[in-house]
């Protein structure tokens, strides 16, 4: 037979189970996070294309996206997982990949050889060492957050990768060869982020890319461009 009694009291909900009211959700995470992508893109155009303000734009976009990460890892940690921005699968994604940016190399002197543009110097130096950080940052908005946050919606891959490309090119007009070869990178890059590829593998791999384009196939000096305003490396 059941046994009859008084129901228990009933326990108040756990705190580790209750979530804060002012706690984001996922959706508004993704809202802002594009919204700060578009005013980062907005913000290329007007101190480096039109006031030529490189290095201050390239170091606070640094500094506000690398605090943003910051900000995000601690609520919670898995975040940057999430993002591919951990050692997992690091090693495997640089010994799979490192085939192509020596073939990219190549191609490049190739093409810098046969236009006469090749102007390499030691600035390519510390170019290879200091880019990979904006590259990361740059793979990062494009990939990590723009096609990372339109992959959930109902666009079928294939429309997000081609997306995110085109937007990727878009954001270095008015340099025509620029645009086509980001263009070209952001395919093969936001394919292989979907995939599992390591951001950091992509970030630090398009660092050395951009470093190599510049002083190959488009003659220009990034080192000078951009810390011409300190009067360092002429």
């Amino acid at each position: 037979m059941k046994q009859t009694g008084s129901t228990p009291p009933q326990q108040p909900p756990s705190s580790q189970t209750t979530r804060p009211l002012t706690a984001p959700t996922t959706a508004t995470w993704s809202r802002g996070e594009l919204l700060a992508v578009l005013l980062t893109a907005l913000g290329k155009f007007v101190l480096m294309d039109w006031l030529d303000w490189r290095l201050l734009y390239i170091g606070s976009a640094c500094t506000a996206w690398l605090g943003y990460i910051g900000y995000r890892y601690r609520q919670p940690p898995a975040v940057l997982r999430q993002w591919g921005l951990t050692r997992a699968g690091f090693a495997q994604s640089f010994r799979r990949l490192f085939p192509l940016l020596l073939l990219c190399f190549a191609l490049f002197y190739a093409i810098g050889a046969y236009r006469g543009t090749n102007i390499l110097s030691w600035h390519i130096l510390p170019t290879l060492l200091l880019y990979p950080l904006w590259g990361i940052i740059q793979q990062f908005l494009t990939i990590a957050l723009v096609a990372k946050n339109l992959d959930v919606t109902p666009l079928p891959r294939t429309a997000v990768v081609f997306l995110t490309a085109s937007l990727f090119g878009i954001i270095h007009y008015p340099h025509g060869l620029l645009i086509l070869g980001t263009f070209l990178m952001a395919l093969v890059y936001t394919s292989l982020y979907l995939r599992g590829t390591n951001l950091l593998v992509l970030g630090i791999f398009h660092g050395w890319l951009g470093a190599f384009f510049f002083y190959t196939v488009l003659a220009r000096d990034s080192w000078l461009e951009v810390f011409k305003v300190l009067g360092v490396g002429s």
